[in-house]
């Protein structure tokens, strides 16, 4: 998302780590590579650490009364005895958690779900029969195991597609063809980034006009070939990631034709941002890049001056760091388990199953279904990235933040889809003027991200409405610099009321977007302000929500004070 609104993009130095020391609450923090950590030490450490004072111990005691509220109100409404329990009761699937039924109604995280073994067979498999075609490398007395690498890699993503999509590799191969040929064929002109632009959308929209295409259309005799789909037919469905590895592609070999000599990088902005010789931009690695399976399905987005610098020079990963993250992965897995199983918010939701139910529980339904919004993309991306790790790629983590972790809108969007971001802010934000027209660029790069997700008004309601809720921030952060009233006793608590605005607009966006759109979310306002209850529900939430960002606030002073430093 485009969230780098203040600065350029942080380097983010991931060959030479600062020394992080971790204890506490930050050991919950996830671990991404930063340039910045020094720079804000020394200033956090003039900053003593609040938890123990009177103010932060109330908070305290707020949290362990309410959080646990928060959780049993959804239980109750997941409860056989209730009321409405019947209305949804045909969505919930046999579970195996004591003696519970699963609610597996959510086809994009059911999809994941179901074929996980499949998925950590296929990893197994790939991890193996890379071992053996490096051994064979080394016996050979090849020099650059990892350029090396490419044929396996290109040659396994091919199997890999062959099997999801059958045939489809076919229409995808020309598809990738023509993308490439535009890349070469104008090269450092400045025609490059607007073909390229208008052809990637244009595939976009025909994909999802014509449902990914039928060879019988093209001629009768065509049709055996529409006999063999594959196990996953709907290619044209994640063609969406993969268009973003084309426009990489082409605007990084765009810039590297249009300079005169490279240097090797020392950081991972620099890898990012540092071209290669014109060579190594050929057809095969593009290919390799493009349909690298660890990454292929859900990402997270690695550009390809980044995927080739980590071929050529690979980084140092450490088996405990990968361990670690494996261990942080199987937790936010059982998580959602424990969640599906005994909270049915997403059938409730489905089969708007609320008759009578109070604010309250209209609330808390809508909330656990973004908390599940927020799992049930975490959890892919952790596992493909996982993947990846193995294979000693390493690509930016998607998720920095807990979705209940966050307070200000722009920085919402750089933890959210983190690789996303990045990528927009490369080839989107930067491109189009960055902060010199921030107004504009803001509500064109959500229209196209809203657009990019699903070619519908219900996502395009949510890019306005976030671009919207991201104005009164931009307005605050001028009107009321940190550089000059941070030292003001009233400022964390002004900034305090100000995440309270930005949560309940950005827990409105998103339920738009991604939960009930824009009737569920009219009705929960209805409910509101319609009577002295929701009006009462809403003050108390508010007050709940200023607490929450006073510790959201102090965590993050934390984290300074530990040397780990974010902008989000």
């Amino acid at each position: 998302m485009p969230t780098d609104l203040g600065k350029s993009t942080d380097a983010l130095d991931a060959d030479t780590p600062t020394q992080i020391q971790r204890k506490g609450i930050t050991r919950l923090t996830v671990n991404i590579p930063s340039s910045r950590v020094e720079q804000f030490h020394d200033t956090a450490s003039h900053n003593p650490s609040r938890w123990k004072t009177p103010e932060y111990l109330f908070y305290g005691v707020v949290f362990a009364l309410v959080v646990p509220m928060m959780a049993w109100v959804p239980m109750q409404l997941s409860d056989p005895s209730h009321r409405n329990f019947h209305v949804y009761e045909y969505k919930l699937s046999p579970g195996w958690l004591f003696g519970r039924r699963v609610d597996n109604s959510d086809a994009q995280y059911r999809s994941f779900r179901n074929n996980a073994p499949i998925l950590a067979a296929l990893v197994a498999v790939f991890i193996l029969l890379k071992a053996v075609y490096a051994r064979s490398m080394r016996l050979a007395g090849s020099s650059d195991i990892r350029l090396h690498l490419v044929p396996f890699l290109l040659a396994f993503s091919f199997l890999m597609l062959l099997a999801l999509h059958g045939t489809s590799l076919l229409k995808m191969l020309v598809i990738l063809t023509a993308n490439y040929g535009i890349a070469k064929s104008f090269g450092a002109s400045r025609f490059t980034p607007l073909v390229t632009w208008v052809f990637n959308g244009g595939v976009l929209y025909a994909n999802e006009i014509y449902s990914g295409y039928r060879f019988s259309s093209l001629s009768p005799s065509l049709a055996i070939l529409d006999g063999f789909e594959g196990i996953y037919p709907r290619w044209h469905v994640s063609f969406n990631i993969t268009m973003l590895r084309l426009v990489s592609y082409n605007m990084d070999f765009y810039w590297a034709s249009r300079i005169n000599h490279t240097s090797d990088p020392s950081n991972h902005k620099q890898r990012t941002a540092t071209p290669h010789h014109l060579g190594l931009y050929s057809f095969v690695n593009y290919l390799t890049y493009v349909l690298y399976s660890p990454l292929y399905i859900a990402g997270p987005i690695i550009t390809f001056n980044d995927f080739m610098w980590q071929l050529r020079k690979p980084l140092r990963t450490s088996s405990r760091d990968i361990l670690g993250y494996a261990v942080r992965f199987a937790v936010c897995f059982m998580t959602m388990e424990f969640i599906l199983h005994f909270m049915y918010v997403v059938a409730i939701k489905d089969t708007s199953a609320w008759y009578q139910d109070s604010v309250a529980e209209l609330s808390m339904i809508g909330f656990w279904n973004l908390i599940i919004v927020w799992l049930k993309l975490l959890i892919p991306w952790r596992f493909f990235r996982l993947w990846a790790l193995l294979d000693g790629i390493d690509p930016p983590e998607n998720m920095v933040r807990c979705m209940a972790n966050n307070y200000s809108a722009l920085g919402f969007w750089r933890s959210w889809h983190r690789s996303y971001n990045l990528w927009i802010v490369r080839y989107i934000y930067i491109p189009l003027g960055g902060t010199n027209n921030a107004v504009f660029t803001t509500v064109l790069v959500f229209s196209f991200v809203a657009l990019w997700h699903d070619l519908s008004f219900r996502l395009l309601a949510w890019g306005w409405l976030v671009s919207l809720f991201i104005l009164p921030e931009l307005a605050a952060r001028y009107t009321l610099p940190a550089t000059k009233y941070d030292n003001k006793p009233w400022y964390r608590h002004i900034c305090a009321l100000g995440g309270v605005f930005n949560i309940l607009a950005m827990m409105a966006a998103n339920l738009v977007g991604f939960v009930i759109g824009t009737e569920g979310v009219s009705y929960l306002l209805a409910q509101l302000v319609s009577g002295w209850e929701g009006v009462r529900f809403l003050l108390f939430t508010c007050l709940c929500l200023f607490v929450a960002v006073q510790v959201m606030f102090e965590y993050r002073e934390e984290e300074l004070r530990r040397g780990i430093s974010r902008r989000c």
